[in-house]
């Protein structure tokens, strides 16, 4: 079923991309579609945070399709198909699961880690090898990742070879020391050290939640998430009293807020 099922959608790629397909379809490239991909993504995280399994299972398959979509774009310019692409995936993933595929062992989730990052470690270095440069390991952190993630992703990598606190007390001192420079630079009214302490001050944050293994991006959405959905109510408290929420005062409007958080 699942051979079967995947060659219909391969199929049904090509007919799109072909002379007679789809006009918007055979316009597409891969730097067209970077959008389309991020959006997808994000829907899938919506979806896995809303526990929206048939949403989930949809927005999977948005993006199954838009990676057959990138391969047939390759393909079509001679790059590479979609069985080279999968070569890589099946090769890949052995070669990264030694304690399942191979001689090695792994007691726990933390050991196979372990091994997988210096797996992918030793590629990076076999890659830098071949084209003779000296790259930094913060260097493979992709450009666009989100900001938060970002910091985290390598505040993580370069915990790995030792730099890192000894304990959690340190990272929050880190917090504090930040806090006050970002005080001082408000108190000096200069523009440009005020925004740079206040993301050292960000950065220093995203280190006590790297420290405690917690993933900062999802923290932060979800308290979004929590703020818009207290927000709202909020705003049908205030429609409830027949006003607008512009007309209404800071303490009027933080009393609400105040019981709703109760």
């Amino acid at each position: 079923m699942l051979s079967s099922n995947f060659k219909s959608l391969v199929g049904i790629m090509e007919t799109l991309r072909s002379k007679d397909g789809c006009a918007w379809d055979n316009e597409q490239t891969h730097e067209s579609l970077k959008s389309c991909l991020i959006e997808e993504v994000y829907e899938i995280v919506d979806a896995v945070d809303s526990k929206d399994h048939e949403h989930l299972r949809e927005e999977l398959a948005d993006l199954f399709f838009l990676i057959i979509f990138y391969c047939k774009i390759a393909d079509d310019s001679n790059n590479f198909d979609i069985n080279s692409m999968l070569e890589v995936c099946l090769e890949k993933m052995t070669r990264r699961h030694p304690h399942v595929f191979g001689d090695k062992t792994a007691q726990d989730a933390s050991e196979a880690l372990d091994q997988w990052n210096e797996i992918k470690k030793k590629e990076r270095e076999s890659k830098q090898s071949d084209k003779n440069s000296t790259k930094s390991i913060v260097d493979n952190v992709p450009n666009h990742m989100p900001a938060l993630q970002k910091a985290q992703k390598i505040q993580e990598k370069v915990a790995r070879v030792g730099f890192d606190w000894e304990v959690i007390e340190d990272v929050i001192a880190k917090v504090h020391e930040e806090l006050e420079e970002v005080k001082e630079a408000i108190n000096n009214k200069e523009k440009e050290p005020i925004a740079e302490e206040i993301g050292d001050l960000l950065f220093a944050v995203v280190n006590i939640s790297r420290f405690l293994k917690l993933d900062s991006e999802d923290l932060l959405r979800k308290s979004i998430s929590k703020f818009t959905g207290r927000f709202k109510k909020v705003e049908m408290r205030v429609a409830a009293l027949g006003k607008k929420i512009e007309e209404c005062s800071l303490s009027e409007l933080d009393g609400i807020w105040n019981e709703i958080k109760r």
